[in-house]
């Protein structure tokens, strides 16, 4: 038989690795999936395929992926994480879509799993879990545990997707009480590269359990999460709004809100404001969870008169269903940490309500900016670290605040623009931070854009335990190299 030449081997490498040689791969794998999971697997000339490769939240991330395939239970998405590796095909995980990473939830080319039909919330309240789809929202998982007058820890917002915020750390209004969304699984269903279905908890692949509390989507696809539930359910708090002009009085509340040495771990509340519409002005989040009205923890804030205000009795379903959220088309969003300090918060304020970047942000077609001020206690912190062997994420227990700017803006030639005056505040708030000493080097992955270090904040120790886990549990990096998209291991 004939040898190939140098020459044909060369040219035969080229076309594999060719973009038409790529689309024609993933046109076999999806006709391939379709053959055996029929309408689970969704193709461009269907009529559902528009409205699912655009469901993301944000125009940024819209995509347009080979097929769209909604595995129904774990055994199917074994089957087609398997094929995939096998065929060596790039792919994306979608859960609900809420992320504006460009590649973490849809994909150009390639296979989009879009995981929206797992999607059952089983409660057992004889061990006081809550075994939830990784393809739900958090509305479903709070309504279907509502008639138990039950919770989990879960998303503030209710439209997001239980998989993504989970994996990434997840802010909960439970948080001081009981940690991040990530501390309070009990067990993680996993899909490996292989397609072998593993359950990582604190005995079984703890290594594993650990690695999946932050670590995102570099180990496996979860399948399932079991949660731990808890009996909270009637609540006080709901929404206040100001107009910009008591932000210099909200930040003096926040401050004092922050500094108490015994915080009260029932209490939660975030500071939102949108420097560039003034019509909107600044949004205070409260959140008591216990049917009490006006508690202590809030009198810092009560002297200050909103121009409207929804705070009630209610169900915390009830209270985060209340929460508005702004409709805006293309969308970003940066992250940075800082310890409680009241020098350091008047800078800080100034630079997210006068720095010249708003100017340029707002000369930009339906360009605005909103800030957000979470305040995470120490509490919230050290019971993650006593929950199960901890989580990836090299947390200070230390009150701290993380804050996050939303940017929003409407057409794609303005993308780099909007990015570009962000990073720039972004990167001011750091300095501020750093040269007062207040600056903590963590970036929350829920609220970070691509380009930010996220997993290298963990600390050089946590990194190197990530690495470790993945080169076991994923030792041909596919989650690394075929679903490129997210926050990969350094």
């Amino acid at each position: 038989m004939a040898r190939p030449t140098i020459f044909q081997a060369l040219v035969g490498l080229v076309l594999l690795f060719s973009p038409a040689a790529g689309a024609s791969q993933d046109r076999a794998l999806c006709n391939e999936v379709k053959a055996k999971l029929g309408n689970e697997t969704v193709q461009p000339t269907e009529s559902a395929y528009e409205a699912l490769s655009t469901e993301n939240w944000s125009q940024t991330v819209w995509a347009k992926p080979a097929c769209i395939i909604q595995p129904s239970s774990t055994k199917e998405l074994s089957y087609v994480v398997s094929t995939i590796t096998n065929r060596k095909v790039k792919f994306a995980v979608r859960s609900g879509g809420h992320s504006v990473v460009p590649g973490a939830a849809n994909i150009n080319g390639g296979v989009l799993i879009d995981m929206g039909k797992i999607n059952t919330v089983e409660y057992d309240a004889s061990k006081k879990v809550a075994v939830v789809g990784s393809g739900l929202r958090w509305k479903e998982v709070y309504t279907s545990l509502d008639p138990y007058n039950v919770t989990v820890v879960g998303g503030r917002v209710l439209e997001v997707g239980v998989g993504g915020l989970t994996l990434g750390g997840g802010l909960s209004y439970l948080a001081d009480l009981y940690g991040l969304v990530c501390d309070n699984v009990v067990n993680f269903e996993v899909v490996t590269a292989n397609g072998a279905v593993v359950n990582a908890n604190a005995t079984s692949n703890p290594d594993l359990f650990w690695a999946l509390k932050g670590g995102a989507n570099n180990f496996g696809i979860v399948s399932r999460f079991t949660l731990k539930t808890y009996d909270i359910h009637d609540a006080w708090g709901g929404v206040r709004v100001y107009s910009l002009d008591a932000l210099p009085q909200l930040f003096d509340a926040m401050y004092q809100y922050q500094s108490a040495a015994n915080k009260d771990p029932y209490a939660n509340i975030m500071l939102q404001a949108f420097p560039t519409n003034a019509s909107i002005g600044a949004i205070l989040n409260i959140v008591y969870l216990k049917p009490e009205e006006e508690p202590e923890a809030f009198a810092p804030f009560r002297n200050i008169t909103p121009l409207a205000d929804q705070t009630k009795l209610q169900t915390l379903t009830e209270l985060m269903l209340a929460a508005p959220l702004p409709e805006l088309t293309r969308v970003n969003w940066f992250s940075a940490s800082f310890t409680t300090d009241k020098k350091l918060f008047n800078e800080v304020a100034d630079i997210v309500t006068k720095a010249p970047e708003l100017d340029q942000l707002q000369n930009l077609t339906a360009g605005s900016l909103a800030f957000g001020w979470q305040p995470i206690s120490s509490s919230a912190v050290l019971a993650g670290q006593a929950s199960n062997g901890g989580n990836a994420l090299g947390l200070q227990p230390v009150n701290q605040t993380w804050l996050v700017l939303d940017v929003g803006w409407w057409f794609p030639e303005d993308d780099q623009k909007a990015h570009d005056y962000t990073l720039s505040m972004i990167n001011k708030i750091d300095d501020a931070s750093k040269s007062s000493g207040h600056y903590v080097d963590y970036i929350f992955m829920n609220d970070a854009a691509s380009d930010q270090p996220v997993i290298e904040s963990y600390g050089a120790k946590n990194v190197a335990k990530l690495k470790s886990a993945a080169k076991k549990y994923d030792p041909n990096g596919v989650f690394q190299n075929l679903a490129s998209g997210g926050f990969k291991l350094p």
